[in-house]
């Protein structure tokens, strides 16, 4: 697939026409990585926008112990650069990102990208966008570490990333949420019998999605 193709296939660049993809596609490249790749580590600085085509990506922090702190998945069609600064041609990442599975990476000059659209008023919206969504991300870490108890940090996952929660062990899950694994069941089992989800060959299925959100937000 060329380049161009790329940039099309991808939700972020929809808007441009013909002419200005082929101005991104000079500055671009694609790149492929296997699973347990390193992108980038906390505070290390960037000249590249990078862009997830296919594959998962995981963002994570390391606390002073040493320990993981899982902080979310980036999936493909998704922006993959941390942006705090969009008057620096520079990127500085706020957290560690690897790769989950074999993925492939659209990369993009930085200083190039705003010179040819951002100053140029073309993806502001899609850029402002992309920087809400991670934003809010940051913001169920939050209330997932600090303010949420067992039970809503469980509904709040399922809601939001049920693929993510079926896809992953039961023990993983708990390491990600900081609940024991029997704490986990007995999360789940009270979601069922409530019936507001329902659990068949270990896979869990979604019965009453009202009910499951209003647990984390009320």
């Amino acid at each position: 697939m060329s380049i161009t193709s790329v940039i099309q296939s991808l939700d972020f660049f929809s808007s441009l026409n013909k002419e200005q993809i082929s101005t991104l596609a000079e500055v671009s490249s694609v790149n492929y990585y296997n699973k347990d790749y390193v992108l980038h580590y906390e505070k290390k600085e960037s000249y590249q926008l990078l862009f997830l085509i296919d594959g998962l990506a995981r963002a994570y922090k390391i606390d002073k112990y040493s320990n993981e702190i899982f902080l979310y998945y980036i999936y493909k069609n998704s922006l993959l650069s941390e942006v705090s600064n969009v008057r620096s041609d520079v990127l500085s990442s706020f957290s560690n990102i690897v790769l989950v599975e074999d993925s492939k990476i659209l990369s993009v000059n930085y200083a190039k990208f705003q010179d040819f659209f951002l100053n140029r008023n073309l993806l502001n919206t899609e850029f402002t966008n992309e920087i809400i969504a991670r934003s809010q991300q940051l913001q169920a870490l939050v209330y997932r570490e600090f303010i949420f108890d067992a039970v809503a940090k469980v509904a709040m996952t399922l809601y939001k990333d049920l693929n993510m929660f079926n896809a992953l062990k039961r023990h993983d899950i708990s390491l990600i949420l900081h609940i024991q694994p029997a704490t986990l069941s007995r999360v789940l089992n009270r979601l069922k019998r409530n019936k507001i989800i329902d659990i068949s060959h270990g896979e869990v299925q979604i019965v009453n999605s009202l009910a499951l959100k209003a647990i984390y937000e009320d």
